[in-house]
């Protein structure tokens, strides 16, 4: 337990003050977006990427296409990575169906925050991608858990798949892939087993805070591993027609 413990204070840390991850090579592929964590301060967001600009309350204006930002896929088994909502705040950012902007998700007219713990890791999507409702998906790109410290909105990164979380959000299918960022903390792991083994109690973590945060509707059907989430991005990445599909 005191393990765990130490877990969450590690990625519930406010993300002003986390340390930004070292910077990654940009992947060959990138279009305009700079593959960085350099982050400012914000009043709608406490950490921003480069790139993003205020636009209108509760909205940040990108410089490129989010949904294009990179290829889904930098490698073998690593993915490009668009940082939504940074670890440890609780405000629901969205990309824009255009891909031009995130905003926050309102609700009868309200923004939207988590009435729970904040984000346990970062959320967020892999450009390119498509999980088609034909496949049992909700059409929107897949979604993405990337386990260390907050990253900041906007930011487009690379990291290693370490397994998927199967999960189900009223009957519909809403896989989360699970990765890390070489170098950061927890950056070491490279399967589902490795991080059970190394960092025990983060499945456990992540599974319950899925399952409860959105309240009934949310059911998990467990975890699978490195190779089968590499396998659905693959599958939804061939699917991806293009950005108007968000």
């Amino acid at each position: 337990m005191r393990s765990v413990f130490w877990m969450l204070v590690l990625v519930w840390a406010p993300c002003a003050s986390a340390s930004p991850p070292p910077a990654v090579a940009p992947s060959s592929g990138t279009r305009g977006l700079p593959q960085t964590d350099t982050v400012r301060v914000d009043p709608l967001c406490p950490a921003v990427a480069d790139g993003l600009q205020p636009q209108a309350p509760d909205t940040l204006a990108a410089g490129t296409n989010l949904l294009e930002a990179a290829p889904a896929t930098a490698g073998s088994t690593a993915v490009n990575a668009v940082v939504e909502i940074p670890a440890g705040t609780a405000d629901k950012w969205e990309v824009a169906e255009t891909g031009r902007a995130l905003a926050i998700e309102r609700e009868a007219g309200r923004r939207r925050r988590i009435n729970y713990l904040p984000y346990p890791a970062n959320y967020g999507f892999i450009p390119q991608t498509r999980l088609e409702t034909e496949a049992g998906g909700d059409g929107d790109p897949v979604d993405l858990v990337l386990l260390g410290p907050a990253t900041p909105c906007g930011a487009v990164v690379r990291a290693r798949i370490v397994g998927v979380l199967r999960l189900i959000d009223d009957e519909e299918r809403d896989d989360k892939i699970l990765a890390v960022r070489p170098g950061a903390p927890l950056g070491d792991v490279r399967s589902i087993d490795g991080l059970q083994d190394r960092y025990p109690g983060v499945l456990e973590i992540l599974e319950t805070w899925f399952v409860r945060y959105e309240g009934p509707g949310n059911r998990s059907r467990g975890f699978g591993d490195a190779t089968a989430a590499r396998a659905l991005v693959r599958e939804a990445a061939r699917r991806y027609t293009g950005p108007a599909g968000r």
